[in-house]
């Protein structure tokens, strides 16, 4: 490890969002790529890409650079975000082919909490981009403002304002599909 990536190393560990979004310059498109590839699906190499480091930030203080490089730590993570990703695809498949069956049995139809997960899930991905990230970071990966605006490098204001306007959004459209009661 050269001494620039040292110092840059020594600074992620020390909790410097700067550090956390040269690393992601420097190292995203090898984990995008590499999730790519397994995932065949850009969006879910996306999110990986994100959880990587999501997971990075919150688990600086483990990087042992004695180890190996931080570009195979993150390899690392990035190979159980991967794994997650098609363990989740199996379950998802396999709630999928429950609820059909249910849906065909006595009583029929598919139960209320699929019907509202496909109903987000839709909803999500008719978001702009960089609003539909904001509230997934905040959502699925349980960062905070501060948090997300130190990944992604946007001010801490239009973090708050995309997530808002994305819940509204939201709130809006399960209104009108008759998903959630108005208030």
């Amino acid at each position: 490890m050269d001494a620039v990536e040292r110092g840059l190393v020594d600074r992620f560990v020390a909790g410097d969002p700067a550090a956390l979004r040269a690393l992601y310059d420097r190292h995203a498109g090898e984990v995008h790529g590499f999730a790519l590839r397994c995932l065949r699906a850009h969006h879910d190499a996306e999110d990986v890409t994100q959880q990587v480091f999501v997971r990075a930030w919150r688990g600086r203080a483990t990087f042992d650079p004695g180890r190996g490089t931080i570009g195979a730590w993150l390899q690392g993570i990035a190979r159980r975000q991967v794994a997650d990703r098609l363990a989740a695809r199996t379950r998802d498949a396999e709630v999928s082919r429950a609820a059909q069956v249910a849906g065909d049995g006595p009583g029929g139809g598919v139960p209320d909490q699929v019907i509202e997960a496909v109903v987000v899930g839709d909803e999500l991905d008719r978001l702009p981009a960089e609003q539909r990230r904001v509230v997934r970071l905040a959502f699925y990966h349980d960062l905070t403002h501060t948090q997300i605006a130190a990944l992604t490098g946007l001010p801490l204001g239009t973090v708050k304002s995309h997530l808002r306007r994305g819940l509204e959004r939201l709130r809006r459209r399960w209104e009108v599909d008759g998903v959630a009661p108005r208030s």
